[in-house]
């Protein structure tokens, strides 16, 4: 152990024979001592006053978290707007495609009435001036059912597909029309012209006192169909009445002319006689055609006539066929225009093989020859 002598101490000195050490100046010393003290005076001060630091903090958290619960709440509502929003949507979407399928199921209907007019029209042997109808209810063909979130564009291709078929519709509705009342126009004057006043439908009787139309004002679909409809009844009337007139050919092959109607030279007596008919040259044995539907009201052997057939076609008209070879029809048996009634030939007072073909109204002969043209401009509706 090393001796007394050799310890460090304060005021004494180092041992003998080793190096001498620097004392702490008493300066240092109360510098250091007050530091110390004044670092456990501060310590002290911060924890009395930590409950009322805390509190600080405290009420500063408190705020930024009400801010921040505050916040959270408006996104929550904006994001609650938003789906509300979009529901809506949703549901008008739905609601618009609920209706519009309503409309594609009437307007199906509908259509389905416009093809039966369409399909009656072409078997009369009216033709639309744009064509046959090719409109379907295949026009919307996968439209119908609710669309998934988001599809609007469904929507939109069904609404116009919808007005697509509405106005390809109304164009074959407007067409048939048209071509209906102008053939039945065409049919009407021509028999105007031979003394023939067709009775022709009328619409059915509608009434109401008169108000402003509403919107564009156009006309339903169903009522310009059954305005179509009534322009086919029209039209089929028509069609009837020129049935019974006696405007077709009475013979087959070419109707040449060897004698007309009105003042000529007797054949026999060489001198100015009226013939009451038309003649028509034709080999013996050559087919003798009705000039339009009606009933036998002779079939035989009529004096100069020779073998001889009357058809009684209404409205006063009868048509008669004389110098036939053989007759093929009796009395009281009902004709269709163009049927065979008998063979050309040269009985009775005759001086060859022809066909005597007269038109008598009331009993009196008129000129044939303006029923044949009035066959002739019509020959399409027969």
């Amino acid at each position: 152990m090393p001796s007394g002598d050799a310890q460090i101490g304060f005021g004494r000195g180092t041992a003998k024979g080793a190096p001498q050490k620097p004392r702490l100046s008493n300066a240092l010393f109360y510098l250091i001592f007050a530091i110390l003290l004044g670092t456990n005076a501060v310590t002290g001060i911060a924890l009395y006053y930590a409950p009322e630091i805390s509190s600080l903090l405290r009420e500063d958290n408190s705020a930024i978290l009400t801010a921040y619960e505050q916040r959270i709440v408006q996104l929550r509502l904006e994001v609650d707007r938003l789906h509300s929003r979009q529901y809506a949507q949703m549901g008008d979407m739905n609601l618009q495609m609920h209706e519009l399928v309503q409309q594609q199921e009437i307007l199906a209907e509908q259509h389905e009435y416009v093809r039966a007019l369409a399909d009656m029209a072409r078997e009369m042997g009216i033709a639309s001036r744009s064509g046959e109808a090719t409109v379907g209810a295949d026009t919307l063909t996968g439209a119908a059912g609710d669309p998934a979130p988001g599809e609007v564009g469904s929507t939109a291709a069904l609404a116009q597909n919808l007005i697509a078929m509405q106005e390809e519709t109304r164009l074959t509705l407007a067409s048939l029309a048209d071509a209906a009342a102008l053939s039945t126009q065409e049919i009407v004057g021509e028999l105007q012209t031979l003394g023939i006043r067709p009775a022709l439908p009328q619409s059915s009787g509608v009434g109401g006192p008169f108000i402003p139309a509403s919107g564009s004002g156009e006309l339903s679909i169903v009522e310009e169909a059954n305005a179509v409809a009534t322009a086919l009844a029209q039209f089929h009337s028509a069609r009837q009445a020129l049935g019974v007139a006696p405007v077709r050919r009475p013979i087959t092959g070419g109707m040449t002319i060897s004698s007309g109607f009105g003042n000529r030279m007797d054949p026999f007596l060489k001198r100015t006689a009226f013939h009451a008919g038309i003649d028509f040259r034709a080999p013996t044995g050559t087919p003798i055609l009705a000039a339009a539907s009606g009933t036998v009201i002779h079939a035989g052997p009529n004096g100069g006539y020779g073998k001889m057939v009357d058809i009684d076609h209404g409205n006063g008209l009868v048509t008669r066929y004389a110098h036939m070879s053989s007759i093929g029809v009796h009395e009281g048996q009902v004709i269709t225009g163009g049927e065979r009634i008998g063979l050309a030939g040269s009985t009775g007072r005759s001086t060859g093989p022809h066909l005597h073909f007269e038109v008598r109204r009331n009993d009196t002969a008129i000129d044939p020859a303006r029923f044949l043209a009035a066959g002739r401009a019509l020959a399409k509706f027969l």
